[in-house]
């Protein structure tokens, strides 16, 4: 056997060179795909539980990771203000927000692009319900009596802000005293009112028909608002949030998908 002992000195220039290209374009293309498999995050303010935010948005991340080859996670906000400070800092890829969120967040933060708005059973709009117990003998706001309110968050829409202005015109002492509390989400604010806990409490009209079996009873509906919405970071490639608004509209038009 013949051994020959090969060196750089050996090889021509044009040979190291290309070996060199070679290297370099190897090296670029692991830096590429390792940087395509970092995930998007898809942000959502805390208006439910967490184990109910990761059912409803989980199967959403699964599809948005398939159409865009990337993967997507949930995050779930502490709060509806660090979820608005999160966003506004363009923590977050992709983030779904409710309207008045989005005024606070416009506001403070200046606007992000728009990916799509949300419709519910085919409408842009929604309702929120300010609820009793079924046993509760009030039948307006005007009746409500001695006790405490509910309310999900100073920056929820249907949790909170409409509410509080249809009692500041039938029910302005509740208001003015300030004799409400801030639960943290819809379900939350069912279950206290059912438990006795509060006299009535604001939330979507969706979690009302959930806990409606258990004793909820509807003391009036809000006016409808336009629906939630789903906005990207200022630092998403522009590519992207257009690959991120054909997927979400493909939703709607194919019925496979829902």
């Amino acid at each position: 056997m013949r051994i020959v002992k090969v060196s750089f000195s050996n090889l021509r220039s044009s040979h190291f060179k290309f070996i060199c290209m070679f290297v370099c374009l190897l090296a670029v293309s692991a830096s590429q795909s390792v940087w395509a498999q970092e995930p998007l995050t898809l942000g959502v303010h805390p208006f439910l539980s967490y184990i109910e935010i990761e059912k409803n948005f989980g199967p959403l991340a699964t599809y948005l990771s398939q159409e865009l080859s990337r993967p997507v996670v949930v995050r779930v906000g502490s709060s509806y203000q660090e979820h608005i400070d999160t966003i506004g800092h363009d923590q977050l890829d992709i983030a779904y927000i409710g309207p008045a969120v989005y005024v606070a967040l416009v506001e403070k933060y200046g606007p992000k692009p728009l990916i799509v708005c949300q419709e519910t059973n085919g409408s842009p709009v929604f309702r929120g319900v300010i609820v009793v117990r079924g046993d509760y003998p009030a039948t307006s706001l005007a009746e409500l009596g001695e006790g405490e309110l509910a309310f999900v968050d100073a920056h929820s829409t249907m949790g909170f802000l409409i509410p509080k202005l249809m009692l500041q015109q039938s029910a302005p002492h509740l208001i003015a005293n300030q004799r409400y509390q801030f639960v943290g989400s819809h379900e939350n604010v069912a279950l206290g009112v059912l438990a006795g806990d509060f006299i009535a409490g604001a939330v979507k009209e969706a979690v009302y028909q959930k806990f409606k079996p258990r004793g909820l009873r509807t003391l009036v509906a809000t006016p409808p608002i336009a629906e939630h919405l789903f906005v990207a970071s200022n630092r998403l490639a522009e590519a992207t949030v257009k690959q991120l608004r054909v997927a979400m509209l493909k939703l709607n038009q194919d019925k496979n998908l829902h």
